[in-house]
């Protein structure tokens, strides 16, 4: 029997010596994955490159959340493993399981201007199970459906952790930078954040976006900025990353792997796993399995969030166009069509708060100027400008309000939304069932929302409306189907 050696580099990464070039191969392959619209890359297209990466390289390194893969490979070819240099630095992680009155028996209640202020924090049984399921998996996913307190949740893990170093959390944008920053002060932790021209250093708990720690390592490298990426992370042993579907862009890949590689405890969070595969192992190898879903359903019949109906819109379109984005460009900017849709949601909107998200920024100029009192946000909008516009149908009755996917399909937090509208929603799990959870969120005079899914009857709609079909079954999300004659 042959035999090879591993080294365990880090918490992420191994190496593995002595293996013939075949059996390297043979590993290479077994984690090769397609990266999902390669075709419509430049090297694709030219024949340099066969659109899919590998998760071990022929060197014979890989990760070690996928040394399950590696076994199997390694009996296949009769190879056994003769000696483990584990390189990790030794730590004793003793985490005791905690209760709904985790922080009640610390004495935290909410603080003023809260809705309940004055209460004790409570965490819910769902929560509880959620972070006692972490604290037994150091290295882990879960999928908790949007608008069941991830944040709380996040906050426990933070405090708990605190005896072992420095918490950093990432997530993908500034409103969650502050939303996160709010709850984590509500429960009294020692919290800064480092984004923009906030950058505070020294805390506890960090949060901050992937975006800025790029930042940051670029302008060290360049001479701009005294602080390196590496002193900016030392001392940090607790990584969590929420919307952790976001860890497949090759950046915050890279960090969680390369900068962060020495943190023994990595947590991520997110309403939706990728169900593609290399998607999925790009966040697998940076954090960990999934270790357990709350879905959207279960909150629903729990009253946590508010039930739902998706209407589909089925617009009868007989153009015919060669490929998808001649097609959409005809979908999302047709002069007759989208006037027809403006007076479609004009009416939709009496019925309380309106969200209308859009995949181009075209559309979403043309139903504003079309649609009475509403106002169109896109990545361009400062966010400033955002929060006010946001402010206004968090209080308000029958604002609409027409925003890009971009920038609030995920992280948006108004629970007044009583329409959402999903025009041309595409056929990405992820954005469709993020996007809805925009509008699933419970309030006072709410407890029920209408989801519009408005789409066409061209060929590539109709493929794009099968795949969403699926996704709402297995959300078990209630849907009917009408098509409609418009011109």
């Amino acid at each position: 029997m042959a035999t090879c050696r591993l080294i365990i580099q880090d918490e992420v990464n191994i190496k593995i010596e002595g293996l013939e070039v075949d059996v390297r191969r043979q590993l290479a392959n077994a984690l090769k994955f397609e990266v999902p619209y390669a075709k419509h890359m430049p090297q694709y297209k030219l024949g340099r490159w066969d659109g899919k990466v590998a998760f071990f390289g022929i060197s014979g390194t890989g990760y070690v959340n996928h040394l399950d893969v590696v076994q199997r490979v390694l009996q296949k070819n009769n190879v056994q493993i003769s000696s483990i240099d584990d390189k990790r630095t030794p730590i004793n992680l003793k985490f005791t399981h905690v209760t709904e009155r985790y922080w009640a028996d610390q004495g935290v209640c909410w603080p003023k201007d809260h809705p309940v202020e004055g209460t004790e924090i409570i965490l819910r049984d769902y929560q509880v199970e959620a972070i006692n399921n972490f604290l037994d998996n150091p290295q882990s996913l879960q999928q908790i459906a949007t608008g069941a307190g991830k944040t709380i949740t996040t906050a426990t893990l933070s405090h708990i952790t605190e005896p072992y170093g420095r918490s950093l959390v990432i997530v993908p944008n500034k409103s969650l930078v502050e939303q996160t920053e709010e709850d984590y002060i509500n429960c009294g932790l020692d919290v800064g954040v480092y984004f923009g021209d906030r950058k505070m250093l020294g805390k506890t708990h960090t949060i901050c976006t992937w975006q800025s720690l790029n930042i940051l390592d670029k302008k060290h490298k360049d001479g701009s900025a005294v602080l390196s990426l590496a002193e900016f992370l030392d001392g940090v042993s607790t990584v969590i990353v929420d919307e952790v579907h976001q860890a497949k862009a090759e950046v915050l890949k890279n960090l969680l792997t390369r900068n962060l590689k020495n943190a023994p405890v990595r947590w991520g969070l997110t309403g939706t796993v990728p169900r593609e595969k290399f998607e999925f192992e790009s966040i697998h190898a940076s954090l960990g399995p999934v270790i357990g879903n709350i879905s959207a359903k279960s909150l629903q019949d729990k009253g946590v969030l508010s039930k739902c109906h998706v209407n589909v819109c089925q617009l009868i379109d007989t153009v015919a166009h060669a490929g998808y984005q001649e097609e959409l460009k005809y979908l999302t900017t047709n002069t007759a069509r989208i006037e027809y849709i403006g007076k479609l949601l004009s009416t939709i909107k009496e019925s309380g708060n309106t969200l209308i998200l859009v995949d181009r920024i075209s559309a979403g100029q043309a139903l504003a100027e079309l649609i009475p009192n509403s106002t169109f946000v896109s990545g361009a909008v400062k966010v400033k400008d955002r929060k006010e516009t946001y402010d206004t149908i968090r209080e308000g009755t029958n604002e609409v309000i027409i925003a890009t996917y971009g920038v609030a399909a995920v992280g948006l937090n108004i629970p007044r939304i009583f329409n959402l509208v999903l025009l041309e929603p595409g056929k990405s799990f992820v954005r469709v069932i993020q996007s809805i959870g925009r509008g699933v969120r419970i309030a006072k005079d709410k407890d029920f929302v209408q989801i519009w899914d408005l789409t066409s009857t061209c060929k590539f709609a109709k493929r794009h409306l099968t795949q969403r079909k699926k996704f709402y079954k297995e959300a078990e999300y209630p849907f009917t189907i009408e098509k409609i004659e418009w011109n």
